[in-house]
């Protein structure tokens, strides 16, 4: 699968030679490069806009530049035995017309050479003998969608732009202003070195992280809904795929960005995606990082709306099912749902101020029997009380599907602070006697702003949950009757213990050390003393 992003080096210099940079350290340096990146678009917007609102612009032009590329290989590709240019052969109606059925098959939509990224730089290039402005832009960016219209790419296309307005008075009071800023936001990502390799960043869903947590605090405080950390995806995204190769379907209904998807198809062959978004600016960022990450877009169905209330998959079963839901949501639990099948069989809704168990019966719903779910969820879902008790119970008494519950370290998460777990599902279980337990919690490496999992972490995590080892202070397999006698409790405390005694204090040492004090403060007042008696005289 083709993906953009930086040129990364993949060694780095240290005394002893040439060492290999490890995932982590790759991972970084992928970042660093992005973010000195979108500094400098950020500082060329700065004043014209309100912080938070940078990135709809950012980001839309990267993926309009993605657009573009990508249009040029192809077209490049089809012309090759021709030895003609894409513009030469786009003034001949039946090369047009061709090459507009070729490019709609192909990859869906189609970019006119007036309007190529490429065209757009060389013309801001040329200064004011140049033809961009705003208006050029914003004729491009409504033709990818009317190329699209009648075509089976139609819905993955629709409103992809509407986020970025370039009417907007606050890119400037009039055309040639607001064309201004735009060529120079423009001229900033054609500097980016995007590679059509392997990456381990998500390009689009790290900027938009980054944008969030550099210039709006306040937008930024439920910024883990849309993104999820590389490291969780790559636990989630290993679990759900171990012992498969290939995947039929892989879904998740809150997709954000799409990262966690995306992530999946890193650790097998993914033959389709689905996924579902609340918000209408997140989903749109989701669809453009699917096409953004060569994911065809006959090969992906993400669609907008709360999967809770407006359910867009409905009968259908998925082999790997990932999620990463905002924790502790708020949901209607209107009655009605009690006659839902995703809940009627539990006798109980998940209550209204927390939805998370609402999430766990509607992805169990879609989860085939051959299929692995893994979802990420406050610790409270462990052990809280009342109806989110009794379908925890159902879960695991009844039904049996709990495979594992893995503690995951606290303010590893963009925008909150409280401590996860992930929580595994199987509806046909190997180990159908017992559930695996691993505290990870004490794990990671310490950050400025969040606390990080390295790669090894990552790899412990993976294997003991795919062998099922029990470790001291680290994991265990509890037995079911175990769990029913701490009446279906599921905190990990219980069952994984990670105190350490402390070392016996040596009271002698103590003493002797009190005295060896003494013995250097008696010494000091000596000398104190005598230091006076000399300014005395």
């Amino acid at each position: 699968m083709g993906t953009v992003i930086y040129q990364t080096p993949t060694d780095q210099k240290s005394k002893g030679g040439v060492k290999k940079m490890t995932t982590t350290e790759i991972q970084q340096y992928q970042q660093s490069e992005l973010h000195k990146k979108l500094w400098d678009m950020a500082n060329d917007l700065r004043g014209q806009l309100e912080a938070y609102e940078f990135k709809d612009y950012i980001l839309g032009l990267i993926f309009y530049r993605y657009l573009s590329e990508k249009t040029e290989e192809r077209v490049s590709r089809l012309l090759e035995e021709d030895g003609i240019s894409y513009k030469e052969a786009w003034q001949d109606p039946e090369y047009q017309e061709d090459l507009k059925d070729q490019l709609l098959q192909e990859i869906g939509y189609v970019i006119e050479p007036q309007y190529l990224f490429s065209t757009m730089v060389e013309e801001i290039s040329k200064g004011d003998q140049g033809k961009f402005d705003v208006e050029l832009l914003q004729k491009a960016i409504n033709a990818v969608t009317e190329s699209t219209l009648g075509a089976d790419s139609e819905e993955e296309f629709r409103n992809l732009f509407e986020d970025m307005d370039l009417a907007s008075s606050k890119l400037g009071r009039d055309v040639k202003s607001r064309s201004k800023v735009l060529a120079k936001l423009i001229m900033n990502i054609n500097k980016i070195p995007f590679k059509h390799e392997d990456a381990d960043i998500d390009i689009l869903g790290d900027a938009y992280e980054y944008l969030i947590g550099q210039f709006a605090a306040n937008a930024g405080k439920k910024a883990g809904e849309f993104y999820t950390p590389p490291q969780v995806s790559k636990i989630i995204a290993k679990i759900v795929t171990v012992g498969k190769k290939d995947l039929r379907s892989v879904y998740d209904p809150t997709c954000g960005s799409g990262s966690l998807l995306l992530r999946v198809a890193k650790e097998a062959n993914v033959r389709m995606f689905y996924g579902q978004e609340k918000t209408s600016t997140t989903y749109n960022l989701a669809r453009m990082n699917m096409l953004l990450h060569g994911v065809s877009y006959r090969n992906f169905d993400i669609q907008n709306g709360d999967s809770l209330e407006d359910p867009r998959h409905l009968g259908m079963k998925f082999e790997a099912v990932v999620a990463n839901p905002p924790y502790s949501a708020k949901w209607s639990a209107d009655e009605k749902f009690l006659q839902d099948e995703r809940f009627s069989a539990y006798g109980k809704l998940a209550p209204k101020s927390k939805a998370d168990f609402a999430f766990v019966q509607h992805m169990i719903h879609h989860l085939d029997d051959n299929g692995t779910m893994a979802v990420v969820l406050p610790h409270g879902v462990l052990f809280r009380g009342g109806a989110e008790g009794v379908i925890r119970r159902y879960l695991i008494e009844e039904k049996n599907y709990l495979d594992a519950v893995i503690g995951l370290p606290e303010n590893i998460f963009f925008g909150t602070t409280i401590p996860t777990c992930i929580l595994v599902f199987k509806k046909c279980r190997e180990a159908d006697d017992n559930i695996l337990f691993i505290d990870a919690s004490q794990d990671f490496e310490k950050g400025r702003n969040k606390n990080r999992l390295r790669d090894e972490d990552v790899e412990k995590i993976v294997e003991t949950y795919t062998l099922r080892k029990t470790i001291d202070r680290y994991s265990r397999v509890v037995s079911l009757d175990e769990i029913r006698e701490n009446d279906f409790n599921l905190n990990i405390p219980r069952y994984v213990d990670t105190f350490e005694e402390e070392e016996p204090i040596d009271l002698e040492a103590v003493q002797v050390r009190l005295k060896e004090i003494d013995d250097e403060i008696a010494e000091i007042d000596a000398e104190l003393e005598k230091y006076l008696k000399e300014l005395e005289v």
